[in-house]
């Protein structure tokens, strides 16, 4: 059978699958291997279901997924997260949009802890939401701030996202995470300057609050985060100077989180089962998607699909600008109907050999892709940011006013986006200066 025959076959019945309701990890092992039982035959097919599981499982580099998770749980655990906002809204309340502003700032310290854009979503609904009601902020575009700011985690390392990607492509771990500091700061700071803009344009989307804190207030709630620099310099510093390898660093990072925790909670009384049972089951999950999306690569890469797709793309796209376009257009299209670690796991085996082709430094597509990852959790409908902050509200929005409130975000996210793509340099150059 025809390569491109059989890929549209294959795609067909993993869509199938996944209309059945059967979960993506295990609708794409299936399609996996019942497409070398098909091609190759049954030797083949069940030596790659013996080997391939045990070898993502037994992989020292894939330690970093689940310390990085457990990090982050911990720390939301610690109630750390609270401080962040409260922080940030201490000594940003009186600006314009100074509630939009601290969750946005909020948001990005706590991403230095968390890999999880839902996470952060859910933290910040539960506290940023009733406090600007309280103030009278626009509902809708509150919560479109909580579920784009929310992305952050997705590019602001320790990132789920990054280990994924570095994962499926065999790239650098270190030098992905280092990659996300300065295009995540970008992203904050095009966030803040928007929402600035859109409150001096539109007031009444934000009454200004006149009470005063004072100095001596602002400074004492510093002490509250002091544990995110810390956990921040131990892991990315220890990454940057070589220390230790990121799969240690997250270990590190995790430690650090839970010793915290320790102290915060005087124990393990209430917190620590269920944080463990949290970040098991997390990693589970993606360990199961990169299980499945990796039996269905190896397949597209055996019976010949890979490089019928790289002459079929590079025909259409033949320079690095235009293919970027095309990527963005298609993870946009996907990121409505398609969760984020299916969509990395599906698209990756297809889009990879062609930046190869096409001399695309591997750690600048891999922050194109993961800018295009956040936007895909805020669009709708099926954005995971969108259902993390419904949850959150327990019946005090609709989807509506979600929807409504998160398009400027995604316009912001565009401006960034157009940034990576033009300016490569913005996601090369740490990495590159890590190495030298």
């Amino acid at each position: 059978m025809d390569p491109l025959t059989f890929a549209i076959l294959a795609a067909g019945c993993l869509f199938l699958f996944l209309a059945l309701g059967i979960p993506v990890g295990v609708a794409m092992g299936l399609v996996g291997i019942g497409g070398m039982l098909v091609d190759l035959g049954p030797n083949f097919a069940f030596g790659q279901l013996q080997t391939l599981p045990f070898a993502v499982v037994n992989d020292y580099s894939l330690a970093v997924l689940p310390m990085f998770v457990l990090m982050g749980v911990l720390a939301e655990a610690s109630g750390v997260t609270a401080e962040v906002f409260r922080v940030a809204d201490l000594w940003l309340r009186r600006m314009k949009g100074g509630l939009y502003q601290a969750v946005i700032v909020g948001s990005a310290i706590f991403a230095a802890i968390s890999g999880s854009t839902a996470v952060n979503a859910v933290v910040f609904t539960r506290i940023a939401f009733p406090e600007m009601i309280k103030y009278g902020y626009s509902r809708s575009l509150s919560l479109g701030a909580i579920a784009g700011a929310g992305s952050f985690a997705a590019m602001i390392p320790p990132s789920i996202t990054m280990v994924i990607y570095a994962v499926m492509t065999e790239q650098s771990v270190g030098q992905l995470l280092m990659a996300g500091i300065i295009p995540g700061l970008v992203t904050a700071v095009v966030y803040l300057s928007g929402v600035r803009v859109l409150v001096s344009i539109r007031p009444s989307l934000a009454p200004p609050i006149t009470e005063a804190v004072p100095m001596r207030e602002k400074v004492r709630a510093l002490r509250g985060i002091w544990p995110i620099p810390v956990l921040l310099l131990l892991v990315l510093g220890g990454i940057y100077t070589g220390t230790f390898p990121p799969s240690a660093a997250g270990a590190v990072g995790a430690f650090g989180a839970f010793l915290y925790a320790f102290a915060r909670k005087q124990g393990f009384k209430g917190w620590l089962v269920p944080a463990l049972q949290d970040a098991a089951f997390i990693s589970c999950i993606l360990f199961i998607v990169l299980i499945g999306g990796l039996l269905l690569s190896r397949m597209l890469v055996v019976v010949g699909v890979i490089d019928d797709i790289v002459l079929l793309v590079t025909s259409i796209a033949d320079t690095p600008i235009k293919f970027l376009l095309l990527v963005s257009i298609i993870y946009i299209v996907l990121g409505c109907f398609l969760d984020t670690t299916s969509m990395m796991v599906v698209t990756l085996p297809f889009f990879f050999p062609v930046t190869q082709e096409l001399g695309i430094d591997p750690i600048w597509f891999g922050i194109v892709v993961t800018k295009l990852i956040e936007i895909s959790v805020v669009t709708p409908p099926v954005g995971l940011n969108l259902f993390a902050v419904m949850g959150g509200v327990k019946g005090q929005a609709t989807f509506a006013d979600i929807y409504k409130g998160v398009i400027p975000f995604i316009f912001f996210d565009l401006i960034v986006l157009a940034l990576l793509i033009v300016l490569p340099g913005l996601a090369t150059w740490l990495p590159q200066a890590m190495i030298q």
